[in-house]
């Protein structure tokens, strides 16, 4: 089970030359999983190329194979799926461990929600101490059952999805894509019409990819800043070609790196543009990063684009809350832009971030404390003092965070002295190349 002990394996970064070359991040972890889940629920085979092949979604593949879905590698970043339809699923035989992916966890609930089959839940001692009542709770109102779980609706937990699944109309409680999905994907087993009602739009990568699978699903504005989504239950979904783009989110980390590190001239490939979750390009734009975009395709909806990425002298903006849903993952690695910054950064409206593979918002002002960072945590908002430059020579916990870990990496890179990490072992979950791309555009680890 991946839940069980892994040796730490510590790192440290130091100050670097320029930062030089071209590269792919990994393929987006949002889209792997929803195509892996989809493909599994659509009738024919899904081909899937450049999927993220870290360990969140490969745990994922390996729980769609345990629902009786036939899932295989074919290629380099490419596989392919054939599904057993709507409702479909098959009862595993073994509990389904998600590793450290909520992601996947979450969204896997909602697809077994609407299923007559009981399925185990299970993760690693992370994932284990995360709340998973706010997605448990609209798909026991579409009928599914929680047989037993940990503390708080936590993992391990046995979920028996429902014989006959109901419509419901639900807004969600806060803006999240993880509860979202959970209710859509339940909802594609239940007669009539889904709904999902936010106040305030995330990711909208589930019904991107419902409809390129051949699902009637419309979504419409709602209010000033949110989305009403509506989902016809009972489709035949049809198995469908996928290309995964680059994952936003994993750039952002050799993108803050360029900005940072003195004469960097950086160009990443094929990265996702999907406005809902570009809120971090906006921001670093504004910080007046220098971030030119060219070669802009899509593929399934999804938009992606070229994007070359040079040094800049950086300075502290506000960044309004509303904007946290498209960059909620990036925070983290946005706190150390600001850090090198000249000014004051506000980042406000971050309470998602206390629910995180760690408690986010305290793990990052961690970070920057012990590398001589002025920040401070006010409610749910976090300010950061940017000085131009970092002073460095701190350890950082990483609570088993491999957003933190890769976060604290790229600061070593600009600041006066190393920045050492406690583990970098978890960085695998979601960016498996992440140290030997750094070290093939310059960066210095060891």
């Amino acid at each position: 089970m991946t839940h069980s002990a892994t040796p730490a394996t510590p790192l440290e970064a130091r100050s670097s030359g320029p930062l030089t070359g071209k590269a792919r991040v990994p393929g987006d972890k949002s889209i792997s999983h929803r195509a892996l889940i989809l493909g599994a629920l659509s009738v024919g085979e899904t081909r899937i190329s450049g999927l993220l092949e870290g360990e969140d979604v490969l745990n994922t593949a390996k729980s769609m194979r345990a629902l009786g879905a036939r899932v295989e590698r074919i290629g380099e970043f490419a596989w392919s799926v054939h599904g057993v339809g709507v409702a479909g699923f098959a009862q595993p035989e073994v509990p389904l461990d998600f590793g450290n992916s909520g992601t996947g966890c979450r969204l896997v609930m909602g697809a077994v929600a609407g299923c007559p089959i009981t399925a185990v839940f299970d993760g690693d001692a992370s994932l284990r101490s995360r709340p998973m009542r706010r997605v448990l709770d609209p798909l026991e109102l579409m009928g599914a059952c929680v047989g037993s779980s940990g503390e708080g609706g936590r993992l391990p937990l046995t979920l028996n999805g429902a014989r006959d699944p109901l419509p419901i109309l639900y807004r969600t409680p806060v803006a999240s894509a993880q509860i979202k999905s959970a209710v859509l994907l339940a909802g594609l087993a239940a007669p009539g019409v889904t709904t999902v009602i936010e106040t305030e739009a995330s990711r909208d990568h589930t019904e991107l990819m419902l409809k390129h699978f051949g699902a009637q699903i419309v979504s419409t504005p709602e209010g000033g800043h949110g989305r009403k989504i509506a989902l016809t239950g009972q489709p035949e979904l049809h198995g469908a070609e996928v290309v995964v783009p680059a994952d936003p989110s994993s750039a952002a980390f050799p993108l803050v790196a360029a900005l940072i590190v003195e004469g960097s001239d950086v160009v990443l490939s094929d990265v996702m543009t999907n406005p809902l979750r570009t809120g971090l390009f906006t921001t670093l734009r504004e910080m007046g990063a220098s971030i030119e975009q060219s070669h802009v395709r899509g593929d399934a909806g999804e938009p992606m684009a070229q994007f070359r990425v040079r040094a800049s002298r950086l300075r502290g903006v506000e960044v309004p809350p509303e904007r946290a849903p498209s960059m909620i993952d990036e925070y983290l690695v946005l706190a150390v832009a600001a850090a090198f910054a000249e000014g004051t950064t506000i980042m406000r409206g971050l309470q998602e971030l206390r629910v995180k593979e760690s408690d986010r918002l305290e793990a990052t002002a961690a970070m920057l404390r012990v590398n001589g960072v002025k920040v401070e945590i006010s409610g749910n908002d976090m300010i950061v003092e940017g000085m131009g430059h970092v002073e460095g020579d701190g350890l950082v916990a990483t609570h088993m965070d491999h957003r933190i870990a890769m976060s604290a990496l790229v600061m070593g890179l600009a600041s006066d002295k190393p920045v050492k990490v406690d583990d970098t072992a978890f960085i695998a979950t979601s960016f498996p190349d992440f140290i030997p791309m750094m070290r093939s555009l310059g960066a210095e680890f060891s």
